[in-house]
């Protein structure tokens, strides 16, 4: 992060005085607040944000409200062992429950919220076959999925020249920033927009002030949200996440087709029938992975081009209408592909979040609840904890 001299409006005069600054006005930062208050509604809290609420990639995403992580459940398994897999998968399950108890028990329709599950679909029999063993072993667990034929999906969803597919039945979509704002709308805190944090530093008080070009912030507690941008704040964050980019592609409303959202070629694509019958589709990341990194959030011709071409050809009730946007957002992945809770290790009065690696709107509100807990000196799962980088 930067400050420009001839942009800075800080001041001695303008020092603003709290008990928690958190750093980031996306799902991480508001999840964070909110259970701050429910844990001490007395506390004094301003929440910072660079440019408006959702900016980054909470506002950027396609809205999956996902169970598990980066990886089908078989991988998770063999990446981490069965009963670290589960309790993943189990983690993500209760954000979900969590955000249903918190915040969208009233009108959730109001934020396009719905819960129909989410189809992973097969383009080949080997990928098939490895989706039918995820499911015998989800079943065997008993983590609910279908199976579905080549015809039963192209009836289901309307995606033609896919073999088959699985359907994770507790997954669910919504508006992402209609989401954040709902979770704002319960806040009591500050909220300072247009406000860019560059540095923290000790005072000889104990407390820590964070440096904006808005005036300085003087805390007990700092808190970093900022996923992908961590590491512009701290060095700590330069091995440990890592800014990637996503792009994604919106087509004009058609009649409604879909009955659920839909992932192809192992999670790294995905498309969904908006509300009001948008199609939005992204992914493609791997055709450019080594340049789809760092914090610019411009689109490409290789990537937006097999978004369209993906809806040409499987997606035939597209074929005659036009792209409506195009955009990309920066998220942050982990070194591990999990995300990651905990304080800095010079400095146990910065606290921090992220690392959700494309999943943020799956895991963000219960990591933030876990976050809460850290900083009130409860245990956090061991994969959740950044101490697993350290030990």
């Amino acid at each position: 992060m930067s400050t420009s001299y001839w942009l800075d409006r800080s001041s001695e005069k303008n020092k603003k005085h709290y008990d928690v600054v958190v750093v980031g006005a996306g799902i991480s930062g508001v999840s964070t607040v909110f259970w701050l208050q429910k844990e001490d509604p007395n506390l004094k809290i301003a929440l910072v944000e660079k440019h408006r609420l959702g900016f980054g990639a909470s506002g950027r995403n396609a809205g999956f409200i996902t169970c598990g992580s980066v990886e089908h459940f078989n991988r998770m398994i063999t990446k981490h062992g069965l009963a670290e897999a589960v309790e993943i998968w189990k983690f993500a399950e209760h954000n979900l429950q969590l955000l249903q108890e918190h915040i969208l028990q009233e009108n959730p329709g109001e934020i396009e919220f719905q819960k129909r599950g989410a189809y992973s679909l097969a383009a080949q029999d080997s990928e098939l076959e490895e989706l039918k063993k995820v499911a015998k072993i989800m079943g065997e667990l008993k983590i609910p999925t279908e199976s579905f034929s080549a015809t039963e999906i192209e009836r289901n969803v309307g995606a033609h020249q896919f073999v088959g597919g699985i359907k994770y039945l507790d997954d669910a979509e919504t508006n992402p920033y209609k989401l954040l704002q709902r979770i704002v709308s319960k806040l009591k805190c500050d909220i300072y927009e247009s406000t860019e944090a560059y540095e923290h530093v000790a005072t000889n008080n104990g407390t820590r002030i964070l440096k904006t070009d808005n005036g300085d912030f003087e805390a007990d507690l700092i808190v970093y949200t900022l996923n992908g941008y961590s590491p512009t704040v701290h060095p700590y964050f330069a091995d440990k996440i890592y800014p990637t980019r996503a792009q994604i592609l919106m087509m004009e409303p058609v009649a409604p087709f879909m009955n659920g959202p839909c992932y192809a070629n192992f999670y790294l694509d995905y498309f969904r029938q908006m509300p009001g019958g948008a199609l939005l589709i992204g992914g493609f990341r791997q055709l450019e992975k080594a340049t789809e990194v760092g914090y610019s959030d411009h689109v490409t011709d290789v990537i937006q081009q097999a978004l369209h071409h993906f809806v040409q050809t499987h997606l035939p009730q597209l074929r005659d209408k036009k792209i409506s946007h195009r955009w990309s957002g920066v998220m942050g992945f982990s070194r591990d592909g999990q995300p990651m809770v905990g304080s800095l290790p010079d400095d146990n009065q910065i606290f921090f979040c992220g690392g959700y690696t494309g999943h943020g709107m799956g895991l963000a509100f219960h990591t933030g609840k876990q976050l809460v807990n850290q900083i009130f000196g409860r245990d956090v799962p061991k994969w959740l904890s950044a101490r697993r980088f350290s030990s």
